[in-house]
């Protein structure tokens, strides 16, 4: 909870404190115009460092191996994108930090380490264990069509009183 108090009041203050501060010292529109510069330079490092990324997955799938660390790249480089193109000078920073090829991996490696990895038992289909009465297992199965006769009488019952004169 701690965190996401950090993350949702804290940060914002900083960011909005530092904001003026560096519209003080270079002026607004300046500071406008690195805050924009940032978001378009960091948003083509992350484009660029994807498809990299995209790339080595690919390789390491067709020779059969589970690209986990691309993957957990992939994901840090999705918050990156999103902490670059927010308004701000300690988000461009931390996206910088997680889109530069040389901190990327590490924190990947180091996210790794403290997920849990759950396998799927194949026996399970979609994780859910298939049905004793499944189709291929009973050969009781009688298909047909039905029909509610409650439900017909009532309309023939309606259909007659109002055909029927006063």
């Amino acid at each position: 909870m701690a965190k996401l108090f950090l993350l949702f009041a804290i940060l914002p203050i900083a960011e909005i404190a530092i904001l003026i501060n560096v519209g003080e010292l270079i002026g607004g529109w300046y500071t406008v115009a690195v805050v924009l510069l940032t978001a378009f330079v960091g948003a083509r490092l992350v484009r660029q460092q994807g498809l990299s990324t995209l790339t080595q997955a690919q390789q390491k799938m067709q020779t059969g191996i589970m690209p986990g660390q691309e993957m957990a790249e992939g994901l840090l480089l999705v918050i990156a994108g999103v902490l670059l193109v927010t308004p701000g000078f300690i988000t461009d920073i931390l996206g910088l930090v997680l889109t530069l090829p040389i901190t990327r991996p590490i924190i990947a490696s180091n996210l790794l380490k403290r997920l849990i990895v759950k396998t799927v038992d194949p026996s399970f289909h979609n994780g859910f264990q298939p049905s004793p009465h499944s189709k291929q297992d009973s050969e009781d199965i009688i298909e047909g069509e039905f029909e509610h006769s409650e439900s017909s009488a009532t309309q023939s019952k309606l259909n007659d009183n109002l055909n029927k004169p006063e």
